[in-house]
C-alpha cells in the first residue's frame, strides 16, 4: 500500500477509539500533488482522528522532517526543517454554512482524503524568508547579488546631482 493510500481514512470506521495513521512521505508524495510548490522532502507525518459528534471528527496531522525549498539569495536547492501540528475539522454532509477551516466529505463516500490537509500542514511550517545559513550560499551567486546591489544604490553620486526641478524645493529646506 502507497502513502497515499495510507492517507485515505474511511470515515465509517472512526468509532469510539481515535483511528492513528503514520507514514513516512518522500518526493514520490509531493511530485504527486497538483499545483504543490515543495517538491521534494522527506517527511514522518502522524494522522489522528477521532468522532467529536454525529457526523462531525477532529483531524490532527503531525509533521516533522525537511523539505527542498530554493534559497532566496542564491536560488540553490537547501533544506528546510519542518515541524508542525494543525488540527482540522470535519464535516459529513453538505457544504452549506460551513467556515473555511471545516473539510467537508461527501456523506455518500465518507472516505476522507488527507493529502492535501497534510501537504497544506507542511507548507505552513515553511518559513516565508528561506536562505542558507551564513557562508552555505552559492559564492559566485552572493558576490553577484552584492556587485548588482552596489551598482543600483548609486555611488553617492546622485546627492551631487539634483534635478533642477527640484533645486528650489531643496532651498525651502534649507
Amino acid at each position: 500500500m502507497t502513502c497515499l493510500e495510507t492517507l485515505k481514512i474511511d470515515l465509517r470506521s472512526v468509532q469510539d477509539a481515535p483511528i492513528e495513521v503514520s507514514c513516512v512521505l518522500t518526493d514520490e508524495y509531493f511530485q504527486s500533488l497538483d499545483d504543490a510548490e515543495i517538491r521534494r522532502g522527506n517527511i514522518n507525518a502522524q494522522l489522528s482522528i477521532r468522532k467529536a459528534a454525529a457526523g462531525e471528527f477532529v483531524l490532527s496531522v503531525r509533521v516533522n522532517g525537511s523539505v527542498t525549498v530554493r534559497c532566496d539569495l542564491c536560488l540553490e536547492d537547501m533544506e528546510q526543517p519542518i515541524e508542525n501540528k494543525v488540527d482540522f475539522m470535519v464535516h459529513l454532509g453538505q457544504s452549506d454554512n460551513i467556515d473555511d477551516d471545516t473539510i467537508v466529505v461527501d456523506e455518500n463516500d465518507e472516505v476522507l482524503d488527507t493529502a492535501w490537509s497534510v501537504y497544506e500542514t507542511i507548507a505552513l511550517a515553511v518559513p516565508i524568508k528561506h536562505v542558507h545559513a551564513p557562508g552555505k550560499c552559492n559564492a559566485v551567486m552572493t558576490e553577484k547579488l552584492k556587485e548588482l546591489s552596489a551598482a543600483r544604490s548609486g555611488d553617492g553620486t546622485a546627492e551631487s546631482e539634483i534635478d533642477p526641478r527640484w533645486a528650489g524645493l531643496k532651498k525651502l529646506m534649507e
